[in-house]
């Protein structure tokens, strides 16, 4: 994975910029001592590592806007970062670029009950937003496995999903507004605090959420807030086969239920979780779907019922449904502690997230299987299932020469079967650095150009975040080029701007 190449002449200005921004944030706010930037070098793909220029931490739109403008005019590239738990690189440092971090943009600003909005700001942590209006009965749907720390700005940046968007949609559903501040310093105001806010609109909004940082810092984000469910109940289905469990995914959907989520785990998952949470699984279990069912009591139960019967046509081995709150919230542990008990497993791990049709998941799975063999590295699989977002989890020792080139070509391998089989690159991690190099094999060089001139538009200097997303420069004055010949412009009748 390579990055461009940094400038010596602005680390050279490392000092001088420091003394400028700490005029800008304060004394403490800007981090220049390198031990204590070393903990900002990655995010939460351990791979790949720099060291940022400066670490810098406003506490304010004012003081974001000052510090763009401040690094437009010297052409200091920066890289906006949340806490830091992106998967894809997308907050991976540069040597030669500050790191924006929002960690004190933290305040949840405003809640409106009657209209079900809440103004937050970019460092919220995903799951503060819904503590913050629990005592209303309402909640922030979209739920990544990491919302216990990931914030809504990052959230916004990834467009972030999680086990509910299955029935609920991903972040870009339940965004109304947007303050975000250009490279230039310009703020731009998207939508605002009310259903609706945005129509009439060009969809800036849609543009920025997803964008990965390299349009705009977002300092202020509107969202939808959603009434809790009276009923929560979820089934755990145990299947012989992988195969089983896939098709039961199909069949549930198909019987014209959509969950409020729909989970898979393989075996390796189910013996590394059953440690944590001292609970152990059949012996003749291969995979296991956790299928949430929510809204009222009478369609819950009549629900449940219906996707019972379901699993049991397809081969379930044993179903057990949640009676009680603290009953579905155990069950859902073995989900949620998934990731943390396969980092117990190995020195390393590996997760990317590809995104496929459902009816492709045994497909897709059993060339996993083959790649595992092709690469000699093992592999556990805990995903999305409903809506067909793999996140194929690669095993692997860092400290064992090759082993990490040969987790990233299993993870390429993966990606390329994802698209080939009519899917995706990404489901809701981003493009980052990891994906990067693979956009040209689900995007057309006119695709690609199409979205560069997006880039340009927002940020012709390319200072914001570069190096990601796209496989090569984005060559923004090439963009507006006008071919003239013999002194001449071609139509000169019609009026240039």
């Amino acid at each position: 994975m390579q990055m461009p190449e940094p400038s010596q002449a602005i680390m050279n200005q490392r000092d001088a910029l420091a003394v400028a921004l700490r005029q800008i944030v304060g004394q403490e706010w800007v981090i220049s001592d390198e031990a204590e930037r070393r903990p900002y070098q990655c995010d939460g793909i351990t791979a790949y590592m720099a060291m940022p220029l400066l670490v810098v931490l406003p506490g304010s739109a004012a003081e974001v806007q000052q510090i763009l403008r401040l690094c437009h005019e010297k052409g200091v590239k920066v890289v906006p970062r949340g806490s830091g738990t992106s998967l894809s690189g997308g907050a991976l440092p540069l040597e030669d670029g500050i790191l924006l971090v929002t960690s004190r943009l933290c305040n949840v600003l405003e809640v409106d009950a009657a209209n079900r909005v809440a103004r937050v700001q970019p460092g919220v942590p995903n799951i503060k937003i819904s503590e913050a209006v629990q005592h209303l009965g309402l909640c922030y749907m979209p739920d990544p496995s990491s919302q216990l720390i990931s914030t809504i700005g990052g959230n916004v940046a990834e467009n972030a999903g999680g086990v509910h968007c299955l029935k609920y949609g991903v972040t870009a559903n339940h965004i109304l507004g947007l303050e975000a501040v250009l490279m230039t310093g310009e703020i731009l105001h998207l939508g605002g605090a009310y259903l609706g806010a945005a129509e009439g609109e060009l969809d800036l909004m849609g543009v920025l959420t997803g964008s990965e940082g390299l349009l705009a810092m977002v300092t202020e984000i509107a969202v939808r807030l959603e009434p809790v469910p009276e009923v929560a109940r979820v089934i755990s289905m145990s299947f012989p086969s992988v195969e089983e469990a896939c098709a039961c995914v199909g069949a549930i959907v198909g019987a014209g239920i959509i969950p409020a989520g729909l989970e898979f785990m393989d075996r390796k998952v189910l013996d590394a979780v059953s440690v944590l949470i001292r609970e152990t699984f059949d012996s003749s279990t291969a995979a296991l779907l956790l299928c949430e069912l929510d809204g009222t009591a009478v369609e819950v139960d009549a629900l449940v019922d219906v996707v019972s019967d379901v699993a049991r046509a397809q081969g379930a081995i044993e179903t057990k449904v949640s009676t009680t709150e603290e009953e579905r919230q155990r069950i859902w542990s073995s989900r949620k502690l998934a990731f943390s008990a396969i980092g117990k497993l190995c020195p390393d791990y590996y997760c990317t997230d590809g995104t496929i049709p459902r009816n492709k998941l045994p497909e897709v799975l059993n060339k996993m299987a083959d790649m595992s063999v092709k690469y000699g590295l093992d592999y556990a699989n805990c995903f999305h299932a409903g809506d067909g977002n793999l996140h194929p989890i690669i095993m692997y020792d860092a400290a064992k020469p090759g082993d990490l080139e040969k987790a990233e070509a299993f993870g390429a391998d993966v990606l390329i079967a994802c698209v080939d089989a009519g899917g995706v690159l990404s489901g809701e991690h981003g493009v980052g650095v990891e994906k990067r190099d693979l956009m040209t094999h689900q995007f057309t060089e006119i695709d690609l150009n199409q979205q560069q001139m997006v880039k340009c538009a927002f940020d012709p200097a390319e200072l914001l975040n570069p190096g990601k997303v796209f496989p090569t420069a984005c060559r923004c004055a090439e963009f507006g080029r006008m071919h003239v010949r013999n002194g001449a412009v071609r139509f000169p009748d019609i009026p240039r701007f």
